[in-house]
């Protein structure tokens, strides 16, 4: 006896499966969800997947996303150009933009150093940093990477590009959150939070 299938859905549901953190069970129940759609629905969700992708690219100048040449931010002549923050990806901007605390500039490498994975020093936007940095206008450049390997091994492969150019290279201090007891925390967090210290 022949199996059910239907070709058509199971071409969607293998689209959903092939997105991050999607198992089968989720994109199926996605690809039942998006026939459950009336066709004008679908058509804006089509529509929308089609115009992102067309439109959204590489900010010339910072390498975030934008639907303009340049983006909103390296646009904005209220923010401290003298100041940029290095960051893995987009998200981290978006993460960093809801403090509403930093009103300087963004350079977002997508990616980290990772030689095992294959994530070469060429395949990153290190030279568009480099490029920002042949002025006198930059003064600092933070490194806002992630506390992994591949974080730390990319901060170290920058600072070592940047500090003969005599800008000062920095980094977040790692802390203990906010609400957490000291006795839980690790040794490596303890020691970078001390390292870190600020005078009140």
């Amino acid at each position: 006896m022949a199996q059910y299938s239907v070709a058509s859905l199971e071409r969607l549901i293998e689209q959903f499966e092939r997105l991050p953190g999607i198992g089968h069970k989720t994109a199926a129940r996605l690809a039942y969800y998006v026939l459950s759609m009336k066709e004008s629905e679908a058509e804006k969700f089509a529509d929308a997947i089609l115009e992102a992708h067309k439109k959204i690219h590489y900010c010339k100048i910072c390498c975030n996303l934008t639907d303009n040449e340049i983006c909103s931010i390296c646009e904005d002549e209220r923010r401290d150009k003298s100041i940029i923050c290095v960051v893995h990806d987009t998200r981290d901007v978006v993460a960093f933009e809801k403090t509403r605390e930093f009103n300087a500039t963004y350079h977002v490498l997508h990616g980290l150093l990772s030689p095992m994975n294959g994530c070469t020093p060429d395949m990153l936007h290190i030279k568009e940093l480099l490029a920002r940095l042949n002025n006198d206008e930059v003064k600092e450049v933070i490194m806002a990477l992630d506390g992994t390997v591949e974080g730390e091994a990319t901060a170290m492969y920058l600072s070592k590009l940047i500090k003969p150019l005599g800008i000062k290279v920095t980094r977040l201090a790692y802390g203990i959150p906010v609400g957490a007891d000291l006795q839980y925390a690790d040794e490596v967090t303890l020691s970078r939070s001390l390292d870190g210290r600020i005078e009140l």
